[in-house]
């Protein structure tokens, strides 16, 4: 039998969602990312690069131009005001000790009850290898999470320690634990994707239909979760 999947607490009010790229959240977490907004819950986004490798058909410098725009606009339309991007170089992110320090940095800034993260395993949960970005990204992020609320480590970058983290949860895990309920935001977590249009070009092949993936991801998740449409997530015990 299937997995079941309980719904993700909503027992929160502020969340900071850190990724990579531009591009990531929508493939997974806009939807859910749309449902919290919509319930009046703070969330912001950080991602870490302008994705500016993404597109093979683009000089790096134009495309990070592009691809901060339609983030932007992806963002406004699940109801996302800030974005902060840190220029970390595209395809290049490793787990060291500074980008330990800076998501340190930006959780004490932000102060989220709710930390969202994108899969940091070493596969996507359909078998293919995850891209570095993604492994070196997610993993530094959960030890920032474990080092934002103690005084004692990266004393010289404050603000103060964050102590308030509540959840923390990954999108697009391999291993998946938990939902939360898109069937009234699926079409704004396709608005949301689609604005990513000149990534979506450039892709080989092309990607012209977002909608069909997004409806067979959704609807395969919402089946174990008891409702149309779902998005699931790992959550991280704390």
């Amino acid at each position: 039998m299937d997995t079941q999947y309980p719904f993700l607490t909503t027992d929160w009010n502020s969340a900071l969602v850190v990724v990579p790229h531009p591009d990531d959240i929508e493939f997974g977490a806009a939807g859910a990312v749309a449902a919290w907004t919509a319930a009046g819950k703070s969330v912001r986004y950080l991602l870490l690069t302008r994705g500016e490798a993404g597109i093979d058909g683009m000089p790096p410098e134009e495309a990070a131009k592009v691809r901060e725009r339609e983030q932007r606009e992806s963002a406004a339309i699940v109801g996302v005001e800030q974005v902060e991007f840190l220029d970390y170089a595209d395809g290049t992110i490793e787990a060291t000790m500074d980008l330990r320090r800076t998501l340190v940095g930006a959780l004490r800034r932000h102060r989220p009850e709710l930390v969202v993260g994108f899969n940091h395993h070493d596969r996507y949960l359909s078998g293919r290898w995850n891209h570095p970005d993604h492994r070196a990204a997610g993993r530094a992020l959960l030890d920032a999470v474990g080092d934002c609320g103690n005084r004692w480590v990266h004393t010289d970058i404050g603000p103060e320690p964050w102590t308030g983290i509540k959840h923390v949860v990954i999108a697009n895990s391999a291993q998946p634990t938990h939902a939360v309920d898109i069937t009234d935001t699926f079409d704004l977590a396709v608005r949301s994707l689609a604005a990513h249009q000149a990534y979506l070009e450039g892709l080989n092949p092309p990607v012209a239909d977002v909608r069909g993936p997004l409806a067979a991801m959704a609807g395969g998740v919402g089946a174990r979760a008891g409702v149309r449409y779902a998005v699931a997530f790992e959550e991280i015990p704390r």
